[in-house]
Order: C-alpha cells, then structure tokens, then sequence
C-alpha cells in the first residue's frame, strides 16, 4: 500500500531528521500517465541548504574515522533493506516517472547491487608501498576521503543515479549531500530513510529537495564541498565544471549520449532485433545510453527494419501501474513537446515515417508518444546530432565497416555504442576503434555495478562502477618517511 502523504511524511533531510523547509514551501508533484497531482514536495530555502552543508561538514568527522568494516556492514544492511522494499520503491518510481513497474522493481535491483558493491569495495581501498631510493626513509601512497560530496542526481533513473553518487561517497568515507530531481523527489527521499533506518550516523547523509539551479548553485559555491557528481545534460554539466572551478572542486560528470547501433551484415537479425528494442524503449528512450543512431549493412536493412517494425507494434502502451505495461509515457509535458518538435523537424527534413509519429489514440491524459521508426534519413539531419531522450529511432544502412565506424564516431559525445556481429574480428575491432566510453557488443546491458561507466567527449568524465569509481572520492597521499630521528 503506498502512502501518498509520503511528501509530508519525508521533506528534507538534514542531520539525520527529516523536517519541513524552513520556510514550509512546497510544489507540485505529477503522475505523468494521468497529470494528477501526487502530492506537494518540500522546497528548500537557502538556510535550508546552509544547515546541510554545516550538517555534512559534522558528519565528515564521525565517518572518515568510522573503520572501513563498519561502514561495509552498513552498505550491506542498506542493499537488503532495498530488495525487501523493492516493490514500494518501483511504485514511487512509476508514480513519479512513468516508467512500468517491471522496470522500477529491475532499477530497485539493481541499485541493491550497487550498495552491495561499495560495501565490498569499501574494504578494499589498497595503498602502496614503494621501496625507497635511500636507506633509511620509507615512501608510503595511502587513499583518505575528498571530503563532503555534493550529489545531484536526474529524473530518468532516480534511483540507480543516486545510490552511484551516495554508496560510493559512503564508502570512501565521506558525507554526502543528494539533490534529487523535482520531478522524483519522493523514491530518493524513500532510499534516504533507508539509509538512516540501516544506521547512517547523523550529518553523513543529507537531502535536499527543491529548485536544482539555486540549490546546486549555492552548494558549488561553498568552501565545505570538495566533490561534485553530477549526472545531467551537457548544456548542465558546462554550468557546473565552470562554477566548480572557481573553487577548483573534483568533478565526476556522466552527461549526455548519442549511442550508434550497428548490425554488421553477420548479425543475427532476430537477437539484434531483440537487443535493439530492448534498449531503446526501456524508460521510453529516456536514457542517457538509449541507441540514436541506427547504421545498419545495407544487406540487412530491409529485414532489420521489418523485424523491428513487427516487434514494436507488438507494445502495449499504458500507465506503469498496469503490470501489462512495456512502454510507459515521457516523463513531463516539456519532454512531450521536445519530441513532437524534434518529429516535425525530422519529417521536415526529408525524413519517412515507417511507425508511429504522433501520440497514440486512447489516451486523453499522460504524456504519452507512439514509437517511432524514421528512414530516408541522412547524417546530416537534426535528430543525428540532437539527443532525442524519447522513443524515437532514425534507420540509415552503410555498406563497410570502416565508413560505418567514422560515422559512427563523427558526433562530439561519446557515452555508449552497440555492436550486433558474429565476427570475432568485428567485435573486437569495432569495440577498440569506437569513441565511446562503453561498448556492448550483441547485448544490450551496459551499466552493471561491477563496471565502470562513465563517457568520453563531451559526454564527461570520472567513472560510476567497478572497481576505479571510488577512486574518485579519494584523495591519494603520499608519505616519504625518514625513520631516523
């Protein structure tokens, strides 16, 4: 049974209490499959924000001291308590985001896997030491923790975004302030009292729900913040890294994709079809990993094409509440107009539509978008620059991998790629001459806890996942020690 007084129940969470603005502002919340208002959110202020910094600064001090066996224990109990409460969470998310419960229950899995990851990884922060070049001193690398982290984290994967942020920042050791979206205050500020249920001490964890720009903005331009994360558009992560510098503060950015699909003329076209449609509307195309760009071998096109058509007719569109649910609605009204603008542009363009192309008939409330299949499209078009973060898929053919690559790698991000190959040689060629930061070669899963994922370009820098991510919230120290007095 969900509580729709969660709102109130929860607000902002500063120093181990969760308390009202200080000023008690709210807004709204929307479902975006019926355009109800869920309830009204807390809005914070600027003392709000200044209590958080000087609360995350208090619980700096109690958790870097805190033995790295300790803080793994509590990881791990926040992991469990996720999968026991799996089910509550996937309904905030649909509720919030609109995306089917089926995927809010795999986002609650899989932000389990990543507590439990950093619980391990926690134990597991190696120094070094290397042997002197003089007798008697000793040189000794240790890792200590940036300090306090500044998380702000989207709309699209609420959850999974911000556990990356705050399991890592925990697990080196330092305190954590989240900014979760407007959009989906409720399933962060959810995981939050989880946190503090599994014994987080006070100050270590803190939330803040509100306007991002200001809330972001002033946390930048405090001297207490030594790291941010940010996961985000470009346009975002540029006003951050420029307001970060003035401060000179470590920055970790995952920001926007334009992933190439490429089915070589070996795929299996019935799998690549599969793996294709899979990734592309999983969250409706909201995905920052979603394929954009379809390059498949001219031998192949026509059948893909056709499969692929097939297979998405097959869809059933609706509210994610109904277990029945595979595509969802876009998340706001803004995101809407943004992909119906982007439609027009496309047909304008010279674009054919094979799918779709308008909202689907049925529904006179929610955000929702057929999905739609272009051909006749050129490299040249609007929608193979843009990210269109929407269920929107422009088809184009190539006839060799050389020019399939090049094209593939003319466009100033570089988050993801997809390769459908049974060539050994094309795998492994295709994933070393891709300027992505991650490639998936005939699947289509990327971002697992276990890997490290993160973008190259204009897509960011720093890595969330695997074994390197924690490296990015600690700062390395190095010891030369004389050992005669």
């Amino acid at each position: 049974m969900l509580d729709y007084k969660m709102y109130e129940k929860f607000g902002q969470f500063i120093d181990g209490k969760w308390c009202q603005s200080s000023d008690k502002s709210t807004y709204e919340v929307l479902n975006p499959a019926t355009e109800e208002i869920i309830g009204k959110a807390s809005k914070a202020t600027s003392s709000d924000v200044e209590r958080a910094l000087k609360s995350a600064e208090k619980g700096l001090s109690i958790w870097k001291k805190t033995p790295p066996w300790e803080r793994a224990n509590i990881l791990r109990k926040i992991a469990d308590k996720i999968r026991e409460k799996k089910n509550i969470l996937a309904k905030w998310m649909t509720l919030e985001n609109g995306k089917p419960l089926v995927e809010g229950a795999a986002e609650a899995n899989g932000t389990a896997d990543i507590f439990e990851w950093n619980a391990e990884e926690t134990k597991r922060i190696y120094g070094q030491t290397i042997e002197s070049r003089f007798e008697d001193t000793r040189v000794h690398v240790y890792y200590q923790p940036v300090g306090v982290v500044a998380a702000l984290s989207p709309w699209n994967f609420p959850l999974i975004l911000a556990a990356r942020k705050i399991s890592t920042a925990l697990g080196a050791g330092c305190s954590v302030i989240i900014k979760p979206d407007t959009i989906t205050p409720g399933v962060v500020m959810q995981l939050v009292d989880i946190c503090r249920e599994c014994g987080v001490p006070a100050g270590v964890i803190n939330l803040l729900s509100g306007d991002p720009p200001s809330i972001a903005s002033q946390l930048i331009q405090s001297d207490i913040i030594k790291k941010i994360s940010i996961t985000g558009s470009v346009r975002v992560g540029k006003l951050i890294l420029k307001q970060a510098a003035d401060k000179v503060q470590r920055v970790t950015m995952e920001l926007s994709g334009h992933s190439p699909f490429i089915v070589f003329d070996d795929a299996d076209i019935k799998k690549a079809t599969d793996i294709a449609i899979a990734a592309k509307f999983r969250n409706n195309g909201q995905v920052c990993i979603s394929p954009n760009r379809f390059y498949i071998h001219e031998n192949k096109k026509e059948e893909f094409i056709n499969l692929f058509i097939e297979k998405t007719k097959k869809l059933k569109i609706g509210n994610g509440m109904d277990p029945d649910t595979q595509l969802g609605p876009l998340t706001t009204k803004k995101r809407l107009n943004e992909v119906e603008s982007l439609v027009e542009k496309t047909k304008k363009e010279g674009a054919k539509v094979l799918l779709g192309g308008k909202r689907p008939s049925g529904f006179n409330k929610g955000f929702f978008y057929e999905p739609t299949i272009f051909d006749n499209v050129r490299d040249d078009f609007t929608i193979m620059k843009e990210e269109p973060f929407g269920p929107l898929v422009p088809m184009l053919s190539f006839k060799s991998f050389d020019e399939v690559i090049k094209r593939a790698n003319n466009h100033e991000l570089g988050l993801c790629s997809y390769v459908c190959t049974n060539s050994m040689e094309k795998a492994h060629l295709a994933s070393e001459q891709l300027e992505t930061g991650s490639v998936a070669v005939n699947t289509g899963f990327v971002a697992i806890a276990e890997a490290p994922f993160g973008g190259i370009k204009q897509s960011g820098y720093g890595r969330e996942g695997g074994s390197m991510a924690i490296k990015d919230y600690l700062n390395i120290k190095y010891t030369h020690m004389g050992i005669k007095g």
